[in-house]
């Protein structure tokens, strides 16, 4: 699997044994950690990437709505349970301030996929969990994890990687634009997102207008 491939839910939970409700899968991989990013309807859609260093900065998860119990939106994201046992937050929280510390000598490694459409993801890629914050929101605390995309095999962060991300809203910008087809013969299977002109000759990765939506056939082959 390459970052920006196309792939269906099934494929996702097949690939890696988790139910996609839980979009914090702490260790559920073999060697690696699990992240959804899922925008729900309505709600904003931005991807937060640190402009000084490209990483990654995803927001942790609030209690489950719960009958007769405050908006999950308006009271402090947990880091244990009533019970005293680590919540998803909690876990990835431990592992970044363990590696920060320096009493974890490597980063957790973690997968990310986003949600493109229904029943539609794109793989994001591997990353580092290099850092966590609790930090104000709108009156309430919330968790930050701060993730530093690597080279697949090499496991090597670059700034090439950080600046080729492709923020969620363009994709989904893309997907709509371009119907979910190949834009050369209609495929609707093995897809990819791919660079009109490409990033290392100047392409944007932030623009959709240079982004298209391409099957295995018609991709062209990337020089460096």
């Amino acid at each position: 699997m390459q970052v920006d491939d196309i792939i269906s839910e099934a494929q996702v939970a097949a690939e890696e044994k988790i139910n996609l409700k839980n979009e914090m899968n702490f260790g559920s991989g073999q060697n690696h950690s699990v992240l959804l990013r899922s925008i729900p309807k309505g709600a904003p859609i931005t991807d937060e990437i640190d402009a000084k260093t490209g990483t990654l900065i995803y927001e942790g998860h609030d209690l489950p709505k719960t009958k007769g119990a405050p908006d999950p939106k308006t009271v402090d994201q947990p880091l244990a349970a009533a019970k005293g046992v680590w919540t998803e937050n909690g876990k990835f929280f431990n592992a970044a301030m363990d590696f920060k510390s320096g009493r974890r000598a490597k980063a957790e490694l973690v997968k990310i996929y986003e949600k493109i459409s229904r029943g539609i993801w794109s793989y994001k890629g591997f990353f580092e969990l290099v850092d966590t914050a609790m930090v104000m929101s709108h009156n309430r605390k919330v968790f930050k994890f701060y993730l530093k995309p690597v080279a697949k095999g090499a496991f090597l962060v670059t700034e090439m990687l950080s600046a080729q991300l492709i923020p969620t809203q363009v994709k989904i910008k893309v997907w709509q634009r371009d119907k979910g087809k190949c834009v050369i013969c209609g495929s609707e299977v093995n897809l990819h997102f791919d660079h009109e002109i490409a990033f290392s000759k100047g392409g944007s990765s932030l623009d959709a207008a240079n982004l298209r939506l391409l099957c295995d056939a018609h991709n062209p082959e990337k020089g460096a």
